[in-house]
């Protein structure tokens, strides 16, 4: 059996044995097989949250999606950035013909296989979400969801060879390297605070010789963590929301409302004009992103006379509207589930599937409704001074 790519640490009376592998790499599903066979262990780690089990275990999960309802529970920002996020991996593995994560998945079957008790040991990823996003400033934010978002149209393609050097110490640590040069602030929650939680788990995993399937990246940092104690619950916490964007949201919609009626007190010509700048904005924003998603002509219409009335209440967004007539008009088929995640990897895939279309234009009416809100604003508060 082959050592290449395994750690083993002897601690306390018990055998960890760490496999370090690449998400899409068929060897590495290989080997996890071959190195849970032959080590025979009490129990199997791997590196999935309980809602990342359920997802990569269910190959119905987009048949059964409510579109009305993720619209409705504010999710579907939500999900075209998962989308998103696995794009780039789904394309590498359907380059070599595997299937993303099939090194968890055989993980899963080995351990059935062997009797060994099953350990789900990493994060909640809703949590590892939360505590990046909070981490990230503004240029931060803006910078990650461009490069997220320009996954999702890359052509890149990669060797096997290549991949398999991706699990090598050396080209981890230079990955590493650059990932937090690009992103300091997100190596903390992604990287070390998982380190830490995936170790804690693998040392309080039960009997006397544990594998655990791992991202190769975590390897190192696990092999350090695992011989300090860390707390799970701190680590579990979820960064309270901040006020700020919440007192932004109400400031505006008051300042701007307030600013016309002022205006049309002491000068009515002007208030209407005001009035109109407002809907124009906001109205024709929307309606422009409605439309470069290539929205239903009556979603267009929704969006602009939406989003000049959501954007004076923080709590409605113009897209959710235009989602849901979208959704109505162009009512998805279980194909569109059944393909979404193939399409997502081209341009055209993205925009002809139904689903990933209605996401867009939530999300892109919402976009031109905000900027639509800011220069909109900022004409009405123009001609307030124009006419004090």
């Amino acid at each position: 059996m082959s050592e290449e790519n395994i750690t083993r640490i002897e601690m306390n009376g018990k055998e960890y044995i760490l496999i370090g592998t690449a998400h899409v790499s068929r060897n590495s599903a290989e080997q996890v097989k071959e190195v849970i066979a032959a080590e025979n262990p009490d129990t199997v780690c791997i590196e999935l949250d309980d809602a990342r089990y359920h997802s990569i275990m269910d190959g119905n999960k987009w048949k059964n999606t409510d579109i009305f309802q993720v619209i409705k529970d504010k999710k579907a920002t939500l999900l075209l950035m998962n989308l998103a996020i696995s794009s780039f991996q789904r394309r590498m593995a359907s380059q070599f013909d595997i299937q993303p994560g099939q090194e968890m998945i055989q993980g899963i079957h080995s351990a059935k296989e062997t009797g060994a008790e099953l350990v789900l040991a990493d994060r909640n990823i809703q949590t590892t979400f939360s505590r990046i996003w909070h981490n990230l400033g503004l240029k931060g934010k803006s910078m990650l969801l461009t490069q997220v978002v320009g996954s999702i149209f890359s052509r890149e393609t990669i060797s096997e060879e290549e991949l398999e050097q991706m699990k090598s110490q050396d080209m981890i640590d230079s990955m590493l390297h650059e990932f937090t040069k690009s992103f300091p602030r997100l190596k903390t929650p992604l990287i070390d605070e998982r380190d830490q939680y995936l170790a804690q788990k693998i040392k309080d995993a039960p009997g006397e010789k544990v594998v655990a399937v791992l991202g190769a990246a975590h390897v190192p940092g696990i092999t350090r963590e695992i011989q300090k104690e860390h707390d799970l619950q701190k680590l579990s916490e979820v960064p309270p929301k901040s006020k700020i964007p919440k007192i932004i949201g109400w400031s505006i919609p008051v300042l701007i409302i307030a600013a016309i009626v002022y205006t049309f007190v002491s000068n009515p010509a002007a208030g209407w004009q005001q009035t109109l700048s407002w809907i124009l904005w906001n109205g024709s924003l929307s309606a422009l992103g409605t439309l470069i998603a290539l929205g239903h002509p009556l979603a267009i219409v929704t969006a602009f006379v939406a989003a000049p009335i959501t954007s004076l209440n923080p709590l409605l967004a113009a897209g959710w509207f235009v989602g849901i007539v979208q959704a109505y008009i162009r009512r998805p088929s279980v194909r569109d589930f059944e393909t979404l995640s193939e399409d997502v990897y081209s341009l055209k895939g993205f925009w002809n599937n139904k689903v990933s279309r209605i996401l867009l234009v939530v999300v892109l009416a919402n976009i031109g409704s905000s900027i639509g809100t800011f220069v909109g604003g900022a004409d009405v508060i123009r001609l307030f001074f124009q006419n004090l």
